[in-house]
């Protein structure tokens, strides 16, 4: 299992349903809403780099 941590940024406006939306995404297990330059982490887990690229690339 491949396992990544993936930093966001995202418009202001929207930050509640992107949040939500991440969390939808087969294969993201955690999301945190995180103050600074990027407004969210995603930990995004996969068996293959390739669906690793599938699920960051989104």
């Amino acid at each position: 299992m491949i396992t990544a941590v993936v930093l966001i940024t995202a418009e202001r406006g929207a930050l509640p349903k992107i949040g939500e939306d991440l969390a939808a995404i087969p294969g993201v297990s955690e999301v945190y809403s995180v103050t600074g330059e990027i407004d969210f982490v995603a930990m995004v887990r996969a068996r293959e780099h390739e669906e690793l690229a599938d699920i960051v690339t989104r």
